[in-house]
């Protein structure tokens, strides 16, 4: 082979190889995961199974909660049929970006996630209060003085009650939520400091001592994720979304699962 041929030999394979990238980068930039979900007639939803009151078994050991609910309305609204993906907090991104799921339900949004996923509007109000008897007056942080605050160790509501709570508040300390709920219940501490999602746990129980939120500590709504790019797909969801608002779908979630209407600004 002569030089040109070989140089003319180089050219070639360089120019299939780009056509190649070329033609696989129009293929990543011509998919569209909504497009895929209607053709499959399934929508792959990853959430987690042991979350209540967003999800868990039931007495009839089928998963329900306020995130099941949410899978299956989003489906209908798309015209295919749920499939749910039991996710942990660990695989639930790479899930996304693998293309396991379709999208994930219950991830608060982080200028670090946004990296690498496409978040939608909240769907789901999350945050962290003081709950405490009726009788009790508690309004603010300063009313926490001298008051016994149950509250799981080590946890972002440990971290933020100690935050902001004067000198003399008894802070108690356990190992997990049912320590928390037992010492609250029991009349070991006046005060509990829990998320939404395990309020409303201890009031579906309807425990002799009927709980109320006093003040909010921290605010962090859950929104769902798509795969970055997908904005076909977020955008569909946003729109399902808002339609739920404003019909009253998703504040009659709220009160069926979380115990509390959805917020007049949410």
């Amino acid at each position: 082979m002569t030089l040109l041929q070989s140089r003319r030999t180089t050219l070639v394979q360089g120019l299939a190889l780009t056509i190649a990238l070329m033609t696989g980068a129009a293929g990543m930039a011509n998919a569209d995961a909504l497009e895929d979900i209607t053709k499959a007639g399934t929508v792959r939803i990853g959430l987690f199974e042991d979350f209540p009151p967003f999800a868990s078994l039931g007495s009839d050991m089928k998963i329900q909660g306020y995130d099941v609910d949410m899978a299956e309305k989003l489906a209908a609204a798309l015209g295919v049929k749920p499939e749910i993906v039991g996710i942990t907090g660990q695989n639930r991104i790479p899930y996304l970006s693998e293309g396991k799921v379709d999208l994930l339900l219950s991830i608060g949004f982080s200028d670090e996630r946004a990296q690498v996923v496409d978040f939608t509007d909240p769907y789901a109000p999350y945050y962290i209060a003081v709950m405490g008897p009726e009788e009790i007056a508690v309004q603010s942080a300063a009313d926490l003085a001298g008051k016994t605050i149950a509250v799981n160790r080590g946890t972002l509501e440990d971290t933020e009650v100690t935050k902001v709570a004067p000198a003399d508040a008894d802070i108690q300390r356990y190992n997990d939520y049912n320590g928390v709920i037992s010492a609250f219940l029991s009349g070991q501490a006046q005060l509990m400091v829990v998320g939404n999602d395990v309020g409303a746990t201890i009031l579906a129980k309807n425990p002799a001592i009927k709980p109320v939120e006093k003040f909010q500590l921290l605010t962090s709504p859950s929104n769902m994720a798509v795969k970055k790019g997908e904005t076909a797909l977020q955008k569909k969801l946003n729109e399902i979304l808002a339609g739920m608002k404003k019909d009253g779908t998703l504040n009659e979630m709220a009160v069926k699962w979380l115990k509390q209407p959805l917020a007049a600004d949410f």
